[in-house]
């Protein structure tokens, strides 16, 4: 009898008014790969209503098209502008309203701990996070879209720590790759 190996997907979601990141892998117990990664592109449309409207309709087709099993979205910070916080507010509270109409489970990490769970750094630049993900997967990425490769960070942070390091979770008081291999000796090849 033959036993089919079960993969779970994850949705990583980098949250934007302008352009939305996102990004599937594949789990197979230890083991990850890329699924798909890629933007949602959102400067075309000029109402914030219609982009909010996009976000909800190309993430609910992204659930439908792969079918995770869990979404891991970033969660929004405080930048140089208040009304910006809030528009981004917006659009991560609509990629989870089209996950949760979906049944799936979210869980939101703050953006430093997923720079720190892919870099090691939480202060890491989008180049360095591509760049640590290169190494991770063993392959290019296309570095045009940086807003997708945070996506994929966002996923992969999820896999690294699953729900128990989510964005309320500051327990925890070791950080890094050093810290992960050390709590996860298997995964080490």
């Amino acid at each position: 009898m033959e036993t089919k190996i079960s993969e779970k997907i994850i949705l990583g979601v980098d949250p934007g008014t302008r352009v939305l990141g996102y990004g599937l892998i594949g789990v197979d117990g230890s083991k990850i790969r890329i699924i798909q990664y890629g933007v949602i592109r959102l400067e075309k449309y000029n109402t914030h209503e219609l982009k909010l409207k996009k976000i909800f309709e190309r993430i609910t087709q992204l659930i439908i098209d792969y079918q995770p099993g869990e979404m891991a979205i970033e969660a929004p910070f405080y930048g140089e502008n208040v009304q910006s916080m809030l528009k981004l507010g917006r659009a991560q509270g609509v990629a989870m309203a089209a996950a949760l109409a979906k049944d799936l489970n979210i869980v939101e990490y703050l953006p430093k701990k997923v720079k720190q769970s892919v870099t090691g750094n939480g202060n890491a630049s989008k180049d360095q996070v591509a760049y640590m993900l290169e190494k991770l997967f063993n392959q290019t990425l296309d570095k045009k879209f940086l807003d997708a490769t945070d996506g994929l960070a966002v996923a992969v942070c999820h896999f690294m720590h699953g729900k128990t390091k989510a964005i309320t979770d500051n327990t925890s008081k070791k950080s890094g790759w050093s810290a992960f291999l050390a709590e996860n000796p298997e995964r080490l090849k």
